[in-house]
């Protein structure tokens, strides 16, 4: 089966959000940029730190898993997925059915300070006491997942956007 939709997974700050962004730009007007946990926002009317707050980090995961079911479906798209996805199989399943899964990865000094300098008030992991400790950890439970779901990897540490941006698609054969 041909696809013809890419999804970005991989932990906070390694670039899903610029780089899908991008993506699009490079791919044309055809293709549309989606952000799971934007959609997520949308459709429950509260900010993530609010929605794991209230309703806990399981009632996200739920939402989380109706997200992908329903973008999996489209054409053209490619998805920014939040950097939990890969915890739940289905999210993992649903998504290979027509996106080819483009890991993105980053150093850890590197997701540090991408994270701290654009994300505090939106990550739940950085409002921490040691946030350096808690991505450390929450990288290392991950990786296993990011690893199993990834068909294609790229580093994105000290890279241009536009170099990655010609890799995955170059990777897909969306474009070349």
């Amino acid at each position: 089966m041909v696809k013809d939709s890419i999804a970005l997974i991989g932990f906070m700050a390694t670039g899903k959000t610029a780089i899908g962004k991008a993506l699009v730009e490079y791919l044309g007007n055809e293709y549309t940029f989606i952000e799971t946990d934007q959609i997520i926002v949308q459709e429950v009317g509260k900010c993530i730190p609010r929605i794991f707050a209230e309703e806990g980090e399981s009632k996200f995961r739920e939402y989380e898993i109706s997200v992908c079911e329903k973008t999996s479906k489209l054409n053209k798209i490619v998805i920014s997925c939040g950097g939990g996805v890969v915890l739940n199989k289905i999210n993992i399943e649903n998504l290979k059915k027509n996106c080819y899964i483009v890991l993105l990865k980053a150093t850890l000094e590197e997701i540090y300070k991408r994270a701290i300098k654009n994300g505090k008030e939106t990550r739940p992991i950085i409002d921490k006491e040691d946030p350096k400790r808690e991505i450390e950890e929450a990288l290392n439970f991950r990786k296993t997942y990011y690893d199993a779901a990834a068909e294609i990897v790229i580093d994105t540490t000290n890279k241009k956007i536009k170099n990655i941006v010609r890799e995955i698609a170059i990777k897909t054969l969306l474009k070349t």
